[in-house]
């Protein structure tokens, strides 16, 4: 059936819309040859526009000829002003932006633990109101809000979650109150991570990938063929329920400790980082785990270069040196030989010491953790190397608490893959903790005084083991390609700590699976709320007048 004149109208108006967002100013003339719609068609859905006051003349193009194609045409940005709030445990962190997405204004309230819910939700509030006051806006088009939790799928909805704030879900009805005429939409903080990533992110190549949270808490997010998947009930990605081996408990229903968030939430972290000689973090949330990363990065980078460090190339691992922190990683391709990188053999700082009797062409490996945060760490490890880290940079560092109550305990994994050297070697089961000597390389050669001997260069290994666990379960169910390491942790190791997961992955599962760093870290929730407020605000105006008519 031929679309009517004024669904044509429509498809026409969204499409120029779209390419002024994406390339901004245009010209008719421009319009015209990007679109591949005739001139006088061009000149009708201008004029429309032009109109409906979502677009103006906004200057001249270089071109020598003068008349109506050398005009420039860009949205009107503050035809609609939009928030996005980032809502944590222990805060809010608000945006206030115009309709092509550009910041105005800022504003953060961090809400103590022991706020009441109708205190909390007014701090709240009263800064989502001062950003609009600040920005100019006299009104709030659309507030799009990341938080934990589950959202329905079919009402949008923020669902009861077990140890989150009673004032998270009151928020959402009280801004729907005191914004009148604005359109609030809830979305899982994780998702919001993801979507962020793939548009302006470490994902923005890739259509299918997974993005793990590390930060206070553990989530995942899944995007499949381009599409985030969020399950039935909403409750795609919580892999901190995850049961994973040799935990002391199993997660219930209404307590995650013992699943996956045990050895990689943030309490977890920053627990292991004390437990391996590491100063200790200001607070046991977020941004003190990141920071605990962060310095561990830093001073294996100070160690000096030549330290090898795994990179997936195009035909299987490369080495690269350390570099010092935020410089680049030079990456060393198949075929350009540079004695520098391998030192000789090309051999990874504490690798396993070689068996006799194991089965030909395997390794064979199994660790287990501490009995719980902040107990002594003990047993091996297993090896890795490191390379230097980007800078974190999140948008508000809030007090927190510790996650209560969660256990940091025994994992238990038994991995095998074919190395290329045809030898064979066993890691003695241990615990993923700090304290042991490290052990032999393969080949047998021990490292006396290399980084990797470094506690810092432990703390991140055994690390990497821990999120190793939760990431192998997800890329053997979905075998999503690429693994993003997000949140406050993840952009904190950055390439150290996800070279080191994907050399882990590399061991554990046969399929190939890249691990990246979030670029975003702990502004991804945000910026992934402000483009969802953003394309809702724009499918709303870019709409004809009749949408609803025939």
């Amino acid at each position: 059936m031929p679309a009517s004149p004024s669904t044509a109208r429509a498809l026409n108006d969204r499409l120029a819309l779209r390419l002024l967002q994406q390339e901004g100013p245009l010209t008719a003339g421009q319009l015209k040859q990007l679109t591949g719609l005739s001139r006088p068609t061009v000149a009708d859905l201008v004029d429309r526009l032009t109109a409906s006051g979502l677009i103006t003349v906004v200057g001249e193009s270089g071109e020598q000829r003068r008349g109506p194609n050398a005009r420039l045409y860009g949205i009107v940005a503050d035809r609609a002003h939009l928030a996005a709030l980032d809502v944590r445990t222990e805060g809010v962190f608000v945006l206030v932006s115009d309709l092509l997405g550009r910041v105005l204004a800022e504003a953060s309230v961090p809400i103590g633990p022991d706020a009441g819910t109708g205190p909390a939700v007014e701090q709240a509030v009263a800064a989502v109101e001062s950003a609009a006051k600040e920005a100019g806006a006299d009104r709030l088009h659309t507030v799009g809000i990341g938080a934990p939790g589950l959202i329905d799928p079919a009402t949008g909805d923020l669902h009861d979650s077990v140890g989150l704030p009673a004032w998270h879900r009151s928020l959402v009805v009280t801004l729907q109150d005191r914004l009148p005429g604005a359109r609030v939409t809830v979305e899982n903080e994780t998702n919001l991570a993801a979507l962020a990533e793939q548009r302006e992110g470490a994902a923005r190549d890739r259509d299918t990938f997974v993005l793990l949270w590390l930060g206070h808490g553990v989530g995942a997010a899944v995007v499949l063929d381009g599409t985030l998947r969020r399950g039935a009930s909403g409750g795609t990605g919580e892999i901190g329920f995850l049961p994973v081996p040799g935990t002391a408990t199993l997660p219930s229903a209404t307590d995650c400790a013992g699943g996956f968030h045990s050895l990689t939430g943030a309490a977890a972290v920053t627990s292991l980082a004390t437990g391996c000689g590491l100063p200790a973090p200001a607070t046991p949330d977020g941004p003190g785990a990141a920071e605990a990363v962060r310095g561990a990065v830093a001073e294996v980078a100070k160690a000096g270069e030549g330290v090898p460090v795994p990179v997936t190339g195009e035909r299987g691992p490369v080495l690269v040196p350390v570099t010092v922190p935020g410089a680049a990683v030079p990456v060393a391709r198949p075929g350009e030989g540079d004695a520098r990188l391998g030192e000789g053999d090309g051999k990874r700082p504490g690798g396993t010491d070689v068996k006799a009797g194991a089965e030909p062409d395997a390794v064979t490996a199994s660790a287990s953790g501490e009995a719980g945060p902040g107990a002594a760490c003990s047993g091996v490890e297993s090896d890795g190397g490191f390379a230097s880290a980007p800078r974190e940079a999140r948008p508000a560092a809030w007090a927190s608490g510790a996650d209560p109550g969660r256990v940091c305990a025994s994992v238990s994994v038994s991995v095998s893959v074919s190395v290329s050297a045809s030898v064979s070697a066993s890691v003695p089961a241990g615990h993923l903790g700090c304290g042991a000597s490290p052990q032999a390389e393969l080949g047998g050669a021990t490292p006396a005084a290399l980084p990797g001997d470094l506690p810092a260069a432990r703390f991140l290994r055994i690390l990497a083991d821990r999120i190793a666990v939760g990431a192998a379960s997800v890329v053997a169910v979905l075998d999503p390609g690429c693994v993003v390491l997000g949140g406050e942790v993840g952009q904190a190791g950055g390439a150290v700590l996800a070279g080191l997961v994907e050399e882990r992955l590399r061991r554990m599962s046969p399929l190939v699976t890249e691990v990246r760093a979030s670029s975003l870290g702990g502004t991804a929730v945000l910026r992934g709320a402000l483009l969802t407020a953003r394309d809702r605000a724009q499918d709303e105006l870019f709409a004809p007048p009749d949408r609803m008519g025939g």
